[in-house]
Formats: C-alpha cells, structure tokens, sequence
C-alpha cells in the first residue's frame, strides 16, 4: 500500500507503447495512398449543405470516382439546370479543401425520373 497522500507516477510509455487509433489508422491510409480518395468521398456527404435542401431534394450525390462525382437527378429539366451551375457547385464543394478535391461534377437522369416523379 502506498502511504496515504502519496501520488501514483506515471511511467514515461517510451517505444513500443499503445499508439492512439486515429494516428494508426491516418499513418495506413496514408501508406496506402488512400487518404486523397478517402477525403473526395467527403463530396457526399457534403452535397446537401453546398446546394441545399430544395436541389438535394431532387439531385443526390451517389459516387466519387477519381476526382469525378456522379450525382443522379430525378428530371431533365433539373439536369439542365444544374449543368448551369456546375461551376459554382464545384467552387463551393472545393471551398476550404486541401485534400480531396473535386474536379469534374457528372449529372445523369435517375431511373425513377420516367416514373411521374
């Protein structure tokens, strides 16, 4: 038993210590040259914030491939629109990116477009 107001030290962990998870998994993809990719994918989950709630609406973001996203729209007449703003879309999902940027937006109709939607 250690004496009463004592204090318990802790060792210094030195090599071979527990490293944090985060640090671990950051140092793989890194070495897998993953982290880019990894980061592109963001465009995903980013797209409802950059264009809204109305365009995400009727617009989603499916894929990342390459530096490319593919988003799937539910009518022409929205294809059209967006294919306007593309440029403005790209500038804000690019906003304050480092890494993953997007260089190319892909619009294409969605199957359910013909179905009334």
């Amino acid at each position: 038993m250690r004496p009463r107001g004592e204090r318990w030290s802790v060792p210094d962990p030195g090599p071979g210590a527990p490293e944090r998870v985060g640090d671990v998994l950051t140092g793989v993809l890194g070495a897998l040259g993953l982290t880019e990719a990894l980061a592109r994918q963001g465009a995903i989950v980013r797209w409802r914030e950059v264009v809204g709630e109305r365009i995400a609406h009727v617009a989603k973001a499916i894929t990342v491939s390459s530096d490319v996203l593919f988003v799937q729209v539910d009518s022409s007449a929205w294809l059209s629109e967006l294919s306007l703003m593309k440029q403005d879309i790209l500038r804000r999902l690019n906003a304050g990116q480092k890494e993953g940027r997007i260089e190319k937006i892909v619009f294409t109709l969605s199957e359910r477009s013909g179905k009334g939607s």
